[in-house]
């Protein structure tokens, strides 16, 4: 991966929380933390 491509990849992310934050309110920092939460219980399962 090239740095601009990490560069746009990185700034996709941040507009996308700022969308969400500023106009969208679907509240995407707790579901995406909900989503890591279970992906955690998933993969200790398997430990």
């Amino acid at each position: 991966m090239t740095n601009s491509i990490a560069i746009v990849l990185a700034a996709l992310i941040v507009g996308m929380f700022v969308l969400d934050a500023t106009v969208l309110h679907l509240g995407l920092p707790v579901m995406l933390g909900r989503l890591v939460a279970q992906f955690i219980e998933w993969v200790s399962f398997w430990r």
